[in-house]
């Protein structure tokens, strides 16, 4: 369905005086009316018409108080929040007072019902979760809102009740536009009470659906929490762009679960790699889904937001699906991995004995990949260093991985500078759009199964082996696969390691390993050192193995 657009324009033009309505004919010839956005009428200034794309004059004389004071005899009363209507119109006339309460400018703002941009985001709606919109001024979110009430009860026959604190959704009158549908609308005498009208739809009028336009106090966001645990779909916007500013603003942190500080004990603040004072989420969030309006025709998805905040407050990547309308109606839908390059100490969960799993290949080609070996393509020496790319994988773990196998690579941040690229499964799945590209590139793609510095390792000794000596040269593989041990035994040894790590944080007495080779028993240690715990090597080869400690405080 493509948009379809009302905007009752004859209406507002007839508030206007002769002669600024001539002027607005005038300016037509260098903008369509469809396109006008507001009107300013300031006192002793020239007026102007804001179309999308410029600015015009309306007359070469100033505007007088006449003028103003024709305009507002001609629209409904001014409300507390100095915004006024047209009655059965969605026009927004807003008020400039001086000091002793007298009109001295008005923003007559365009107000248009558009039809058929729902279908960027109507699976979201039926869901029948909590949704949150948010975008700058004058991006369509109160235009979203309409469309979302008429599909609701006209389309779906839900009960559906809008808090209209302004008139901007039903527009102004005691009659609401038909925009709305079925919807039914109740009016706020002043912006002051609309958390209190909010908490009277739900206990008066029995809907399933609540709409609410600009939640901007702690009291409404107070009252929104209250909405969606009666367990009515409440479907709302709130004043910032994206989930960073919700999460900056301590008024309406609460809408996406609050924020507190929360003090870690020694030990878990050592498992984390973080500091003993750290940021997480108070409560589950108002709103299960968020909508970032981009543009009028573009807008990214976080379909769960609680995981979304968790994932903000640890500093990794946050996964949004980027929607986009074009001209025919159709939706294109592609999920953005958005990466942060921050630092990301942690290491993956050790495994624990009760888990029965065997270890399993740490890394997989994807099968709808083709993946030619960079390192066979003169790659990987010093003079010709390998470039790899990490795509939703710690920058700090491949370095290691690297700096452990003495090779030669750099990790680029920008994927026309690859000669491979290093990713996560989930990420594979998704098939985000620089994944896409780096096929179309024919640049090599692998996939491990989890973000650890053991199976990167693994990959680029594989890739290690599957290269001709000749071509390499003999010195370099040698020291990068000569006299180190396979993959199983490097895979067991570490599991083993990270058992022991596991137990020595959770209090137990210092643990001893099994003896292995120099090159394991470096691996153990960097991994014992990863967790800030204490290592060393006792006893003689071949028998020579890695005890893990507590370290020892100063004064012990």
């Amino acid at each position: 369905m493509q948009p379809g657009i009302t905007d009752d324009l004859d209406e507002l033009i007839a508030i206007l005086t002769p002669e600024l309505q001539t002027g607005l004919q005038e300016a037509v010839r260098d903008y369509p009316l469809t396109d006008l956005v507001e009107l300013l009428l300031d006192l002793g200034r020239v007026p102007e018409a804001r179309f999308r794309h410029g600015e015009v004059a309306l007359s070469t004389r100033e505007v007088s108080r006449e003028d103003l004071a024709y305009v507002t005899q001609r629209v409904g009363r001014f409300g507390d929040d100095n915004r006024a209507g047209i009655e059965r119109t969605l026009h927004r006339i807003s008020a400039i007072r001086n000091r002793a309460g007298e009109v001295v400018g008005l923003t007559c703002r365009v107000g248009r019902a558009v039809f058929g941009t729902l279908t960027i985001i109507k699976d979201l709606i039926e869901t029948g979760d909590s949704l949150l919109l948010l975008g700058r001024p004058g991006v369509g979110k109160t235009t979203i809102l309409r469309e979302v009430a008429r599909v609701l009860a006209d389309d779906l026959g839900k009960r559906v009740v809008i808090v209209d604190t302004s008139n901007e959704i039903g527009g102004d009158g005691d009659i609401p536009h038909p925009s709305i549908g079925r919807a039914r609308r109740m009016q706020v005498p002043t912006p002051d009470l609309q958390h209190a009208v909010m908490i009277e739809a739900v206990e008066n009028h029995t809907p399933e659906v609540i709409i609410i336009d600009e939640i901007g106090t702690e009291l409404e966001a107070a009252a929104a929490r209250t909405i969606a645990e009666r367990g009515v779909q409440l479907i709302g916007t709130a004043h910032g762009n994206s989930l960073d500013n919700l999460l900056l603003n301590p008024t309406l942190s609460d809408l996406v679960g609050g924020i507190q500080a929360v003090t870690l004990s020694d030990e878990e603040a050592r498992r984390r790699g973080t500091q003993k004072s750290v940021l997480e989420r108070r409560a589950p969030p108002t709103f299960t889904i968020m909508v970032e309006i981009l543009e009028r025709d573009q807008v990214a998805v976080i379909r769960d937001v609680a995981s979304a905040v968790d994932a903000q407050l640890r500093s990794r990547p946050i996964d949004r699906e980027i929607r986009e309308r074009h001209a025919d109606g159709s939706v294109e839908i592609e999920v953005e991995a958005n990466q942060r390059d921050r630092r990301d100490p942690m290491l993956t969960i050790p495994r624990r004995q009760s888990d029965p799993e065997p270890p399993r290949q740490l890394h997989e080609t994807p099968p709808e990949t083709v993946a030619s070996n960079p390192l066979a393509k003169g790659r990987g020496t010093p003079n010709r260093p390998v470039r790899i790319f990490p795509f939703g994988v710690s920058r700090n773990r491949l370095e290691q991985a690297i700096e452990s196998l003495g090779i030669s690579a750099l990790i680029v941040r920008d994927l026309r500078d690859a000669d491979m690229v290093i990713t996560l499964r989930n990420y594979y799945r998704q098939r985000p759009r620089p994944l896409r590209e780096a096929e179309s590139r024919g640049v090599s793609i692998f996939v491990l199964r989890s973000n650890t510095v053991v199976q990167m390792a693994n990959l680029l000794k594989d890739l290690l082996r599957e290269i001709n000596v000749d071509e390499f040269g003999a010195n370099a593989v040698e020291n990068a696969t000569s006299a180190r041990p396979s993959r199983d035994e490097v895979t067991q040894a570490l599991y083993e390691t990270e058992e022991a790590i596991t137990q020595v944080m959770d209090g137990g007495p210092p643990m001893e390993l099994q003896p292995q080779s120099t090159y394991i028993r470096r691996l153990q240690h960097q991994l014992a050192e990863r967790y800030n715990l204490s290592s060393r090597s006792t006893g003689e080869d071949p028998n020579r193995r890695v005890e893990i400690s507590r370290r020892r405080a100063s004064g012990e």
